[in-house]
C-alpha cells in the first residue's frame, strides 16, 4: 500500500513534468571491543554496494558513532525508501562481520561518550569528562528538478515555499519522524543535562537555513559556501580556483527525524512528496512568492507520543501528544486522495474507491491504538 502510494505520487509529479529528489542521512553508534583500534569502512561500503544500496557509511562527531549517506546515485524516491530500509537491516550484520559487538539505530545512546567543549569552541574538549548521551537522527534532504534537468529550488520563491510547506506541516505529522518515545527525550537533551554546547541536534520546528528545517541556498548550515567546485588545481594538488555552483546543491533539510527501528522510510519519504505535491501545485500558478507567509514563529514539538496532563494552580492543562495530532490530522490523507482521484480519471481507472490515503494512515496509526492513554508530565520510564 505505502509502495503503491509512492509510484502514484511519483507518477503525479512525473505529469506535472517534475521530479524530486530524495536522500537520506541516518547516525548511529556501535559498541566495538578494545582490541580493535579502526573499522575497515571500505570494506562496509563495498559490501551495501553489492547489496545495490545506494549509500555509503562515514564516521560521525562523537566516538563510535557513524553515519550512513546516501548518495546521488539517480534513484527514485522509492528505490532511496528502499536503500535506507536495507541499509537499516543490513547495517548490524555487517558490522558484525567486522568484530563490532552491538549496532544502535536508536535516538539516543546514554552515556555514548565523554567530554565536555571549550567555552566558544566546536571541536576543542576541556579535561571535564562528564558522560555526554549521544544524539541520533534520520535528516531527509529533498531537491526538485524540472523536465530540463534544473533544481527549482532556487526559482521564483519555490524553496522558500516548500520550507514553508514542510513547516506548516511537521508537528501534526511528527508522528512519522518521532515513532517511539525515546525519540522525545532526544528532544529535550540539551535542556535537561546541559548539554547545549556539545549538542547541535534540532529540538523544535524552525527555518530560515539553519533551523531544524533548512533551506541551503547559497549559505549552509554553518554558514558555509554552498557548492562550490574546484576548476584548477596547482602542481602540489592545492586548490587555485573554485566556482559557486549553490543552484545546484540547493535544498531542504528535514532534520528533525530521530534514529530508530521504528522509523519507517516509506512513510517518510510519502510526506516529502505530498508537500512537494503541495508546494509544486502553486509553483505552476506562479504565486510561491505571493503566497509566502510573512514570518513562521518557531514551533514547539509535542512532549510525548501520548496525551499529557499537568495539575496546577490555573487548574488541568493538557498536552496533545503525537498520536492524536496525527490522528486529527486531515491533510495527510487528504492530499494522497486528491491525487489518486486525480490519476483516476486521467488513466481512466475509476472503478476503484479513491480512499489510499485513509488506509495508509489508519495503517500507521493501528500499532499505537492499543496504548492510547493520556500520561502526566512527571511520566518517567526506564531507561
Amino acid at each position: 500500500m505505502l509502495k503503491k502510494a509512492l509510484v502514484l505520487l511519483q507518477d503525479y509529479l512525473s505529469h506535472l513534468g517534475f521530479k524530486a529528489q530524495i536522500h537520506f542521512e541516518l547516525e548511529g553508534c556501535y559498541k566495538i571491543p578494545d582490541n580493535i583500534n579502526k573499522i575497515d569502512l571500505t570494506a562496509i561500503n563495498h559490501s551495501l554496494s553489492m547489496l545495490d544500496i545506494d549509500g555509503e557509511v562515514v564516521n560521525e562527531y562523537w566516538k563510535n558513532q557513524w553515519e550512513y549517506v546516501s548518495l546521488f546515485n539517480g534513484q527514485s524516491p522509492l528505490k532511496e525508501a528502499d536503500n535506507l530500509v536495507r541499509a537499516m537491516n543490513h547495517l548490524p550484520i555487517i558490522f558484525a562481520q567486522h568484530g563490532i559487538t552491538e549496532t544502535l539505530i536508536q535516538p539516543v545512546v546514554w552515556s555514548g561518550d565523554q567530554g565536555k567543549l571549550a567555552v566558544g569552541s566546536r571541536d576543542i574538549f576541556t579535561t571535564d569528562t562528564r558522560a555526554v548521551h549521544i544524539p541520533n537522527a534520520i535528516q531527509i534532504n529533498v531537491s526538485v528538478i524540472n523536465e530540463h534537468g534544473v533544481n527549482i529550488i532556487s526559482h521564483d520563491g519555490f524553496g522558500e515555499y516548500l520550507q514553508q510547506c514542510f513547516l506548516q506541516t511537521s508537528k501534526e505529522c511528527s508522528l512519522l519522524y518521532l515513532p517511539e518515545e525515546e525519540a522525545f527525550e532526544r528532544l529535550k537533551l540539551k535542556s535537561t543535562y546541559g548539554l547545549a554546547a556539545e549538542l547541535c541536534s534540532p529540538c523544535d520546528i524552525s527555518g530560515g537555513h539553519q533551523g531544524s528545517i533548512a533551506l541551503y541556498k547559497e549559505l549552509g548550515k554553518h554558514n558555509q559556501q554552498m557548492g562550490e567546485e574546484t576548476l584548477l588545481f596547482d602542481q602540489h594538488n592545492e586548490i587555485l580556483v573554485t566556482e559557486q555552483n549553490w543552484q545546484k546543491t540547493a535544498r531542504i533539510e528535514h532534520r528533525l527525524g530521530a534514529s530508530s527501528a521504528a522509523y519507517n522510510p516509506y512513510v517518510n519519504v510519502l510526506f516529502s512528496l505530498m508537500n512537494v505535491v503541495d508546494a509544486l501545485e502553486v509553483y505552476l500558478q506562479e504565486s510561491c512568492l505571493s503566497d509566502l507567509s510573512s514570518s513562521i514563529q518557531t514551533i514547539e514539538l509535542p512532549k510525548s507520543l501520548y496525551n499529557q496532563y499537568q495539575q496546577g494552580a490555573g487548574g488541568a492543562k493538557d498536552s496533545i501528544g503525537a498520536i492524536e495530532l496525527f490522528t486529527r490530522c486531515p491533510w495527510f490523507s487528504e492530499r494522497i486522495n486528491k491525487v489518486q482521484q486525480f490519476m483516476s480519471l486521467i488513466n481512466d481507472d475509476n472503478h476503484q474507491p479513491a480512499y489510499l490515503g485513509d488506509s495508509i494512515k489508519q495503517q500507521i496509526l493501528a500499532k499505537y491504538q492499543t496504548n492510547k492513554i493520556a500520561l502526566p508530565v512527571n511520566f518517567n520510564y526506564t531507561l
